[in-house]
């Protein structure tokens, strides 16, 4: 087994053993997400990026990809596998000849 289906497992089993199951839908999966990415980025509010206290980044951080991988289980995808066809997807949108060096959208470019 592959790391990521490790921890993917281990954030399941988590879960049922506190009959979370019921609560973890895809919906609410999704807000969830979106809520704990809005908590890391109030670390970052008012402050350089150097500011931000790492060890409260690094457990918001843990709780977007905890919630992200509920989300792949669901679906049973994998999470190494969309990651991988995502870059192979964004190779053919931002050629290095093209985006290197920039932050322009691949529609810009």
């Amino acid at each position: 087994m592959n790391d990521f289906a490790d921890i993917a497992e281990a954030l399941a089993k988590f879960s049922q053993d506190r009959d979370w199951e019921q609560f973890h839908n895809p919906k609410d999966l999704a807000i969830a997400i979106s809520i704990e990415a809005n908590e890391l980025l109030e670390l970052f509010l008012w402050k350089s990026p150097t500011e931000a206290d790492k060890e409260k980044v690094k457990q918001e951080l843990a709780d977007i990809l905890s919630f992200a991988f509920l989300l792949a289980k669901k679906y049973d995808l994998d999470v190494k596998q969309i990651i991988l066809d995502k870059i192979s997807l964004n190779d053919e949108k931002y050629p290095v000849d093209k985006a290197k060096g920039t932050a322009k959208k691949y529609n810009e470019l």
